[in-house]
């Protein structure tokens, strides 16, 4: 009963929230470049450049006033502008251990903004021996927006490990107002894996924290001295794709399996999501994994790609820019490089249609901007902010 009342009180929030949220500013990117349109199946669209020369970007997040901000996995974060120019690193932050998949991963705008300017991000921090683990950190974002302030690490996965894979590390803010989601990679390596059902660790999980970083009240092992208090869900792999539905109030992610088997999932309270127990992924090397797909006390996922696309962002389009779209979720892909669009349906995924497969490139992030319109992160040396406008026609 408690955790309904906690969903209860979710999806309330987001009502309240959708209906009350002040008007952002429309970001104008006066220099964006337009691609040629695209036809899909329900909303034809064209491709903008809106910045470029970013270094395998990773996270995106949208001030206020329209600004972006975007993270590299080098360790620097960038301040977008109206014009598509890209600033100088924003300084103040953190040592990240750039290593492997590591790096300076996502980043979030605090619900309160107005009201102390913060900025959360998750990164891979060191500690000795070679260990590193997934950490979430906040700072204020100076006036001019060149320097983070007052930044301190509010959350670290502990204890840390000796492996530059499987972060997870995506940032979501309940519609409350008041807690937040983090998604936590198990790390890989097969002696950690297993850590993913084990509760007095938080590898492989989604952590449910106060924006100070605590443990938020009403989470499902609470008073159990056996558990983590900040655990939501278990069992998950690495989640590089988490984001509110609007549609029920409730967090979403997409998280990468192995050989095959990349997953949406709807974490519930409590509830396990089979890794590495079952599973629709093989090894590597084509070895099986785990007991099967299916085993009791286990959640299915909503969906699933066999084989895999290698999902990493997630966004749920509510706006009115691409009308043909609303309702759709979109996943980004790495290993197979396009964009993934869900339709849904009372909580399910009936169709999929996979987008801008010709232009080749990894999308590593989506968000829907405060303009309605959808915005993507393509992951390489070169990597751009891309936008994706409605066509003239409008609807294919």
């Amino acid at each position: 009963m408690r955790q309904a009342s906690l969903a209860r009180s979710l999806l309330l929030a987001t009502a309240v929230g959708l209906a009350s949220a002040p008007a952002a500013t429309v970001p104008a990117f006066a220099q964006a470049k337009k691609a040629e349109t695209v036809k899909s199946e329900k909303q034809s669209f064209s491709v903008e450049t809106v910045a470029t020369g970013l270094e395998n970007p990773w996270g995106l997040a949208f001030l206020p006033d329209g600004r972006m901000l975007v993270t590299e996995k080098a360790g620097r974060l960038r301040l977008i502008l109206p014009d598509g120019k890209v600033s100088p690193a924003v300084t103040g932050l953190p040592k990240v251990d750039a290593r492997g998949q590591g790096g300076l991963l996502d980043v979030a705008v605090s619900p309160d903004f107005a009201n102390g300017r913060l900025v959360y991000f998750t990164f891979s921090e060191a500690g000795e021996g070679g260990v590193n683990g997934t950490a979430l950190a906040r700072g204020r974002l100076a006036d001019n927006a060149a320097r983070l302030e007052n930044v301190e690490v509010i959350w670290r996965q502990a204890p840390k490990y000796a492996s530059t894979k499987h972060y997870g590390s995506r940032i979501v803010f309940a519609p409350d107002g008041k807690t937040m989601f983090v998604t936590v990679g198990e790390r890989s390596d097969k002696e950690f894996r297993v850590k993913s059902q084990a509760l007095d660790e938080t590898l492989g999980k989604v952590v449910r924290l106060t924006l100070d970083g605590k443990p938020a009240a009403g989470n499902p092992f609470e008073g159990r001295a056996d558990a983590k208090p900040e655990i939501w869900s278990y069992g998950h792999r690495n989640p590089q794709g988490a984001a509110i539905n609007p549609a029920d109030g409730a967090l979403w992610v997409t998280e990468h399996g192995p050989m095959g088997g990349d997953e949406l999932n709807k974490p519930e309270a409590g509830k396990n999501y089979g890794w590495p127990v079952i599973t629709y992924g093989k090894e590597y090397s084509g070895a099986a994994l785990g007991e099967g797909t299916e085993k009791e006390g286990m959640e299915q996922p909503v969906y699933k790609w066999v084989p895999s696309i290698g999902t990493s962002g997630l966004a749920f389009y509510g706006g009115d820019a691409l009308p043909g779209w609303k309702g759709s979720a979109f996943v980004g892909g790495l290993a197979i490089p396009m964009l993934a669009r869900l339709e849904m349906s009372d909580g399910r995924v009936v169709k999929e249609e996979r987008l801008l497969e010709d232009m080749g490139e990894r999308i590593r992030d989506v968000r829907q901007g405060p303009d309605g319109m959808l915005y993507l992160l393509t992951d390489s040396a070169e990597g751009r902010v891309l936008r994706l406008k409605a066509a003239a026609n409008g609807r294919s």
